[in-house]
């Protein structure tokens, strides 16, 4: 029978928040107990026009993750100074404000696939900054 975990965790590819993302999972006791899924722009690489091409691939793999590890909830991290962002909306730089609408939009845009998708999946939305912060979108 296949071990129940706690969640999946999608994240950015960015090497500075990488020890971020561990040390704040670290804190909330999640170390070896969840499925990792780490892209570009995390919820953004996977609900925004440009990266379509890597949607399904997220779709696929969270599916095994579910039927695999039987997890119920998936933590969505972005983080502040997003490249991803950027490259989403074609600019070269965006203020606060503009990245967390960015941010926000993907969210809801997850949040509106998965419903559809795997309706019973919790989703929890969460962005990083440089320090390591943690701010709860909830969506």
């Amino acid at each position: 029978m296949a071990k129940q975990y706690k969640a999946m965790v999608l994240s950015c590819i960015d090497p500075r928040f990488q020890p971020l993302v561990q040390q704040y999972l670290k804190r909330r006791k999640l170390s070896g107990q969840y499925s990792a899924f780490t892209i570009a722009g995390a919820a953004i690489g996977v609900t925004a026009k440009k990266f379509n091409q890597w949607h399904k691939t997220f779709i696929d793999n969270l599916a095994t993750s579910i039927k695999l590890h039987k997890i119920k909830k998936l933590i969505a991290i972005n983080h502040q100074d997003c490249g991803a962002a950027k490259i989403a909306v074609n600019k070269k730089e965006l203020n606060q404000t503009e990245e967390f609408k960015i941010h926000h939009m993907a969210f809801k845009s997850l949040k509106k696939k998965l419903k559809k998708i795997f309706p019973k999946l919790r989703l929890e939305t969460l962005v990083i900054d440089l320090r390591g912060r943690i701010k709860n979108l909830k969506i």
